[in-house]
């Protein structure tokens, strides 16, 4: 018995476990209660008529990154009905408000083989496009299985991940199989996913690097000026645990030459706000939380921004921009949001997850790494204090991100094959 026949079996096995686990996870807040069905695959909306593509992301980042994308693709082939799929509560908030008005959202079905092929008979997909590596054995066997023609996106797979897999030869293949195309984002990842069983690799580019500038409210924004005034500010954005206390540090040590300096935190899961608000409270700093509708006063040190799908605000009101992720171990965040909006930027060494990008922008001179929180003081006084060089490296960064999205062009041209035929079909009935 292979490990996908193991697997398939384990997962109707263990439904119990699985329930259990979605209880917990709804009472938490992570699952959507009036949508909770559509994890069991069981349709929120009818199917509509006509072709339809189905994409999956499984996040925010992944989600977004492909806004635009979705919006050519509308364009091109206007009578193609278009469903995404994600599996994040936020996500599916931050998606409500930015797909197209014809595109479907749904919640992505857990993977149990019951609930998979509840999502498959209704929706009935022609092809499929999967964003990143959210690789979900059930579902993709089963759209396998079904003929559905599939191309990832954006292909990746951590070195991490590759290891682990390789601890399993071959254990990949028959999930990966089901891709008539991976296209993946840099030569490293290519190389990796043809390893690990891909049977053809293209290497187009960061489907990242296409997406538009993240949104914002003018009025927001000019009402948060007119509260910060001249003040100095830098933005610490999407921090995970143990970064926020890093932050601080360095807003003490550069209060010697910037005493009215003020720094914005905006914590990747604003669910942790409580606790980081008490360790700033413990460092004796003034903590204004966005949250409960706070506004910065001069007597503020932390702006505490703990709310989602405000990057792009954020963005904008700062020209100094660290990005989280990168002074721990967790693989960094997206740093071509803050480049296109013309930041300059610092990050720490572990960006594994956006790797490509990184180098890019170090390269470019959009970017520095830090090690730790000297140097991230050292080359924040610098760039506070010298605005031409900040300046600088700001117009490095937005360069760079304007010459790379060209790959939205070279992502359409390698996606033709799949989505004219489709676009030519003749029309199926809805869903009944």
């Amino acid at each position: 018995m292979d490990w996908t026949s193991l697997y398939r079996i384990l997962t109707e096995l263990g439904a119990p476990i699985i329930r259990g686990i979605l209880r917990r996870r709804l009472a938490r807040g992570r699952e959507d209660p009036l949508r909770f069905s559509e994890r069991k695959g069981k349709p929120g909306l009818p199917r509509p008529a006509g072709p339809l593509l189905w994409l999956h992301a499984v996040s925010i980042g992944e989600a977004q990154s492909v806004l635009t994308l979705i919006r050519s693709i509308r364009a091109l082939y206007p009578n193609l009905g278009m469903i995404m799929t994600t599996g994040t509560v936020s996500s599916a908030r931050i998606m409500a408000d930015r797909l197209p008005a014809e595109v479907i959202h749904q919640y992505a079905p857990i993977d149990r083989l019951p609930w998979v092929r509840n999502f498959l008979v209704h929706w009935r997909p022609d092809a499929a496009l999967w964003i990143e590596s959210d690789l979900w054995p059930n579902i993709l066997i089963e759209c396998r299985h079904a003929g559905m023609p599939m191309m990832m996106l954006n292909a990746r797979v951590s070195e991490r991940s590759a290891r682990l897999w390789r601890l399993l030869p071959g254990a990949l293949r028959p999930v990966l199989e089901g891709f008539q195309l991976c296209l993946a984002q840099d030569e490293a990842q290519g190389d990796r996913l043809k390893s690990l069983g891909a049977a053809r690799v293209k290497v187009v580019g960061n489907v990242k690097y296409a997406a538009d500038p993240l949104p914002f409210d003018p009025a927001e924004l000019a009402g948060l000026k007119a509260a910060i005034g001249d003040r100095p500010i830098w933005l610490a954005a999407s921090t995970h645990q143990g970064e926020e206390e890093i932050v601080a540090q360095v807003h003490q040590a550069l209060l010697r030459d910037l005493p009215r300096l003020m720094t914005i935190i905006v914590p990747r899961h604003p669910s942790r706000a409580d606790s980081i608000a008490e360790a700033l409270d413990r460092q004796n700093l003034a903590v204004a939380r966005r949250s409960r509708g706070e506004v910065p006063t001069t007597e503020t040190a932390i702006y505490l921004a703990d709310t989602i799908g405000e990057l792009g605000l954020f963005y904008r009101l700062c020209r100094i921009v660290f990005v989280g992720g990168s002074l721990i171990p967790r693989g960094g965040q997206n740093m071509l949001e803050p480049a296109r909006l013309d930041s300059a930027l610092l990050h720490g060494p572990n960006c594994w997850n956006f790797a490509m990008i990184a180098r890019a922008l170090d390269a470019c001179g959009g970017a520095l790494e830090v090690r730790d929180a000297g140097e991230l003081s050292a080359r924040l006084k610098v760039l506070l204090q010298d605005e031409s060089e900040s300046a600088k490296m700001a117009d490095a960064a937005s360069a760079l991100a304007r010459e790379e999205a060209k790959v939205l062009g070279r992502l359409l041209t390698e996606l033709e094959p799949l989505l004219r035929p489709l676009a030519q079909a003749t029309p199926s009935q809805p869903e009944a």
